[in-house]
Order: structure tokens, then C-alpha cells, then sequence
């Protein structure tokens, strides 16, 4: 098994008009025929991707001037970016694999770059409005961050804004990058041949199915005994010394996940996804929001020379965030055993 792709890292957007909800728009792909038996869905929603993809990208160009124009186009480019790496992970049994092998990585680097600037901005608004929250009048008797909050969210501030600016300079120099221009021209020719494998040992279906039961086992192996409250003490305890190695596995079910809900769309375009599905979508998307900022603040606080109680206030962020993580964990358990249930702050 290939290894997997990075986790997609913009949000969804709202499915244009005549797309199915959540699936790619079939109708946009060029008329070509058809593609034997076990490729033939798989080639259909490569084509169509491929095809949202560059109405995207030149989109993208166009609106340079707009920048709500640019965004809502790079969220469409990521959007699409995403889908066809999936695509090439899940299905490469029926696909030209040297191909597809040297695709992906390219794909995985795009969306990387279209997102940073995004997931930085995000980043450092959840955090300053939790610590907002924190400083609110009755926050010094619960032990509330204090004095240290005003310098804690200038430290935030400027981190994350320095780091936002080099991702916008890193979209920028990609775009103007010759490997880009590799890439859109490797997409642009799916719009007429999608490469095949010499066999194919399973077909589309099979291959589906097998991303279903790579999410069922991961999930399986999850610690849910652990969460089953929404705040857990014993996991927030063990947060403290290692918190990556207990993130890592729920950002595998999560990265999982979706490439389960892709897998579904190439072989069954026009079923919905179901409510189930989605809540615990929402609740790993919380998950790896909050598991983020509290290592932001985390990290923040290891500054050196910072006052102390700057640095206490980082810690009562870093673990408000923490609580934030297990209440999306209860909310993702809750929402597999079908009791969906909302996420703090939806």
C-alpha cells in the first residue's frame, strides 16, 4: 500500500449547482467514450476533477485583483486537488501506478500551499477569540489567564502573522513556479486519456470497499473507551507530556475518513452522504482545529525571556484547547454509534 496523502487542510465548500452534494460535477467532463468495465467510474470522476480543476486554477488568474475571488477559487482548486489525489491513492490497482506515483506527491504539494495561508488565518482566530473568552469578568476566580492575556495574544499575534505572510509568499512563488506548470499539465491531459494499468485485480467497488475497511479498523483501534465524556480528565493528563502521539491516530481516522467519503463518490455519485458521516466529519475537523492551536500556544510559551505570566496564560490557553480536543473526541464517538451530537462552538 502507497503511503498516504497529507490531510486536506481547507474547508469544504458548497457544491455548485447540478453537482451532487459533496461528489464531483460528471456532467463537465468531455464526452469521451467510455473506459473498459473496472476503470470506467474511476476515469469518469478523474475527468471531471480534472476539469474542475482547471476551470479553478483559471479562475484563480483571473480574479487575482478580488481577493474574496482568490480565495473562494483556491478553495475550488484545493477542493479538486484533493478529490484527484485521493482518487489516485485509493484506485491505483487500476491505474498506470508509475504515473499515478509521480501525480500524487505533485497534488499533495498543491494543496499544501493553497491551504497554509488559510489554516495560519484560522489558527490564530480560534486562539484570540479563546483567549477573549477566558479573560472574560469571572475568569479570575476560575482560574482565567490574568494579566499575562493581553501580551500572550500580542505573541500569538505576531507569530502567526509572520508565519501567514510566509505562506502567502510561498503561494505566490508556486504559482509562478515551473513545477506548477508540470502539474496543470499533467491534469490537462486527463481531460483526454486517464492512464490504465496493465490489469485490474479488483474493480472500482472492491477497491471502495477496502477504504471502508482501512477507516472501520483505525477506528477500531481508537482508545473511544476514553471517550466517552465529553471533558476526559485521564486523556487530558496524558496530553500534557506527548500530546502527538495520542493526536496521530484520530488524524489518520480523519485523513481516512475522507478518503472513504472520496472513494463513495467516485462509485456512487449520487448518493449523499449520511448524516452519521457527517457529524463525525465535523468532529475530526474539530479534533485536528483544536489539537493545532493547542501546540501553537504550546509552542508559544517556550519563547524565550517571556514573562511569567505570559507563559501561564499560553498554558490556560493550551489547555482550554486540550478540552476543546476531547470534547470533539465525544462528539466523534457519540456520532459513530449514529447519536449525533454538536461540537462546541458550531
Amino acid at each position: 500500500m502507497p503511503p498516504l496523502p497529507e490531510p486536506d487542510r481547507l474547508p469544504e465548500q458548497a457544491p455548485a449547482p447540478g453537482r451532487p452534494a459533496g461528489g464531483p460535477d460528471r456532467t463537465a467532463a468531455p464526452a469521451l467514450d467510455r473506459l473498459p468495465g473496472p476503470a470506467a467510474p474511476v476515469g469518469e470522476a478523474l475527468r471531471a476533477e480534472a476539469a474542475a480543476f482547471l476551470r479553478a486554477l483559471r479562475h484563480h488568474t483571473e480574479a487575482a485583483q478580488d481577493p474574496q475571488e482568490t480565495r473562494e477559487a483556491a478553495r475550488a482548486l484545493a477542493r479538486s486537488t484533493r478529490r484527484l489525489g485521493a482518487t489516485l491513492h485509493t484506485f491505483r490497482p487500476l491505474l498506470d501506478r508509475e504515473w499515478a506515483d509521480r501525480l500524487r506527491p505533485e497534488l499533495t504539494w498543491l494543496t499544501g500551499v493553497l491551504a497554509d495561508e488559510h489554516l495560519v488565518a484560522a489558527r490564530l482566530t480560534r486562539l484570540l477569540a479563546s483567549l477573549h473568552r477566558l479573560s472574560g469578568p469571572a475568569a479570575p476566580r476560575r482560574g482565567g489567564p490574568g494579566i499575562g492575556a493581553a501580551k500572550a495574544g500580542a505573541l500569538l499575534e505576531r507569530r502567526l502573522t509572520l508565519a501567514r505572510t510566509r505562506a502567502h509568499s510561498a503561494c505566490l512563488t508556486a504559482f509562478a513556479s515551473a513545477r506548477l506548470h508540470a502539474l496543470v499539465d499533467e491534469v490537462a491531459l486527463l481531460s483526454g486519456e486517464v492512464p490504465l494499468g496493465p490489469d485490474a485485480p479488483a474493480g472500482a467497488d472492491a477497491l471502495a470497499e477496502g477504504a471502508a475497511r482501512r477507516l472501520a479498523d483505525a477506528v477500531a483501534a481508537l482508545p473511544l473507551h476514553r471517550a466517552g465524556h465529553p471533558y476526559n480528565a485521564e486523556a487530558l493528563a496524558l496530553a500534557v507530556p506527548a500530546p502527538d502521539s495520542q493526536d496521530t491516530p484520530w488524524h489518520q481516522v480523519r485523513l481516512l475518513l475522507r478518503l472513504h467519503r472520496y472513494a463513495q463518490e467516485v462509485v456512487a455519485p449520487d448518493a449523499a452522504p449520511g448524516p452519521r458521516l457527517a457529524a463525525a466529519r465535523r468532529a475530526l475537523d474539530r479534533h485536528r482545529d483544536a489539537s493545532e492551536a493547542a501546540h501553537e500556544a504550546a509552542s508559544a510559551a517556550a519563547t524565550p525571556r517571556i514573562a511569567p505570566t505570559t507563559a501561564y496564560a499560553l498554558g490556560v490557553l493550551h489547555a482550554d484547547q486540550r478540552h476543546e480536543v476531547e470534547a470533539a473526541r465525544y462528539a466523534f464517538q457519540r456520532a459513530w454509534a449514529g447519536e449525533v451530537v454538536g461540537v462546541k462552538g458550531e
